[in-house]
């Protein structure tokens, strides 16, 4: 052969394989593209379709949690062994609502009705809530002055403002011992800065031995109506009461109370404290004697529960009627010395129902002043929840007497009674509620009333955050102090504008 047949010969030889090998090559590489294309794609789905399953088990867990408490324990004491299980880590502490699944990063987890857990594990857990709002009040629709039943004139202050209003931080939570129980709280209201009780520091500790029976000790609410049995924040109204309620009820002080399920939507309350309002008197004011008794039995028939707190209106939509029936007594021995100060932080006066201090120089205009004297208030209440719709209804009758006096007055006892109605709507699930509200009071020296009409619109689908609108109309209101957008002797209208976090 000659020699260039041969070169070309053997360039074929070589060349022609690699070529073949090159286009194989060529195919397993687009083999391969497209299953591992198929491979992203199913993991895709099965990502989705696993957040699809996580989102739904969470969202399921709340509904369970928000039914039953019961059932959700035992959802909790699930997830904690399949933790346990899985990790040599210890499981986390059985709680009554299961936590939140938190985000990457995050240091706690939030729950409602508890705030931010903060801090759980063996020994204990930290809660951080807190209560706050800002208000627009107007006062301008009110009368300048006005005259009580005995003549005496007084002219109003009169606001249009506008206030970083409150600000309430709770730390609560266990130590120890998941029965041993502790709440300390941080409370103040920019509008009483320089009044008594401007800030609050306070708290209580507790065990709860059965679900029949839990004890506790510290600054406590007397459970005198439904307003001050717990039932805070969950109202219609944003941090104040009707007039009725307000005039009637006791407050907040120092003692031992007991609480606990005795049967199936029968629970109660009662406490042994030293006064009817403690903020703003101090030590060496009260009489060194527990004269103060107050309890509240409660009865929630057809469900057995009346939402978060028994409070007012159904946000929480009731596919069930839930209805509720309580009543409450309290009595007290009080004296001038031991009653807060007039524009006392949340305080509770004895007054007459024109809005006179008992304890005040000469209430009567007789020369006699009252020294002491003892209080007795029965209160009772009713409502339903369903499907949105709620309408709570409270009656009050109260008692003064066994006075001990300087000077002459005109009476023996006091006797006032009175009511207070409130009823509302979710206009719009989740978003919108209305509401409408009156109370009256009746006395021998006057039959004070008002009416309130209000909306609740909660921007983020959420009972935490709502923006409360309300239009007040007062006829001699008795009650009133700077935390409050009522006052003493308020003739006409008040209007508020509120935007509310409460978590």
């Amino acid at each position: 052969m000659k020699p260039s047949l041969v070169a070309l010969m053997v360039s074929a030889a070589l060349v022609l394989p690699g070529q073949a090998l090159a286009e194989l090559g060529d195919a397993r590489a687009e083999q391969l593209a497209k299953e591992l294309a198929a491979l992203k794609a199913m993991k895709a789905e099965l990502d989705a379709k696993s957040r699809e399953f996580e989102q739904r088990i969470e969202t399921l867990e709340a509904e369970v949690s928000e039914a039953s408490p019961e059932a959700a324990t035992l959802i909790a004491a699930d997830a904690a062994a399949n933790s346990a299980a899985a990790s040599a880590a210890p499981a986390p502490v059985k709680q009554t609502k299961p936590a939140a699944k938190p985000e990457k990063g995050e240091s706690g987890v939030f729950e409602p009705g508890k705030g931010f857990v903060i801090a759980r594990d063996s020994m204990g857990e930290l809660d951080i809530s807190a209560f706050t709002y800002v208000r627009y009040l107007n006062q301008d629709g009110f009368d300048d002055t006005y005259t009580d039943s005995f003549g005496r004139t007084s002219t109003l202050d009169l606001r249009n403002d506008l206030q970083f209003q409150k600000i309430t931080l709770n730390f609560k939570g266990w130590i120890f011992d998941p029965k041993f129980r502790y709440l300390m709280y941080a409370w103040t209201s920019n509008t009483s800065q320089g009044d008594p009780a401007q800030v609050v520091l306070g708290g209580n500790l507790g065990y709860q031995f059965d679900p029949a029976f839990n004890l506790y000790a510290g600054i406590g609410a007397l459970p005198s109506t439904r307003s001050t049995n717990y039932t805070f924040p969950t109202w219609l109204k944003n941090d104040h009461r009707t007039i009725a309620d307000e005039f009637f009820r006791g407050s907040y002080t120092s003692g031992i109370w007991a609480n606990g399920k005795l049967a199936e939507g029968v629970e109660y309350r009662a406490m042994i404290g030293n006064n009817l309002s403690q903020l703003g008197v101090n030590a060496a004011q009260m009489d060194g004697e527990f004269n103060t008794l107050s309890g509240a039995l409660w009865w929630m028939p057809t469900t057995g529960e009346y939402g978060p707190g028994q409070g007012l209106g159904d946000y929480e939509h009731h596919d069930e009627f839930a209805t509720l029936f309580g009543v409450h007594f309290t009595r007290s021995r009080e004296d001038a010395q031991g009653q807060p100060g007039t524009e006392g932080f949340e305080n509770s006066q004895l007054r007459l129902s024109d809005g006179t201090l008992i304890f005040r120089t000469d209430p009567f205009m007789t020369g006699g002043d009252i020294r002491k004297a003892t209080y007795q208030m029965a209160a009772i209440n009713g409502g339903f929840k369903y499907k949105g719709w709620s309408l709570e209804a409270e009656a009050y009758q109260r008692w003064l007497d066994d006075f001990v006096t300087t000077g002459p007055i005109p009476v023996n006892s006091v006797e006032d009674s009175g009511f207070q109605i409130q009823g509302s709507a979710m206009v719009i699930p989740n978003r919108l509620q209305a509401y409408a509200g009156y109370s009256q009071i009746f006395g021998d020296y006057g039959d004070p009333y008002d009416v309130s009409l209000g909306v609740n619109y909660y921007p983020l689908d959420r009972r935490e955050l709502r923006l409360n609108m309300q239009a007040l109309y007062l006829n001699d209101s008795p009650v009133g102090y700077s935390s409050v957008p009522f006052q003493v002797g308020a003739n006409g209208w008040a209007f508020t504008t509120d935007v509310v976090l409460a978590f």
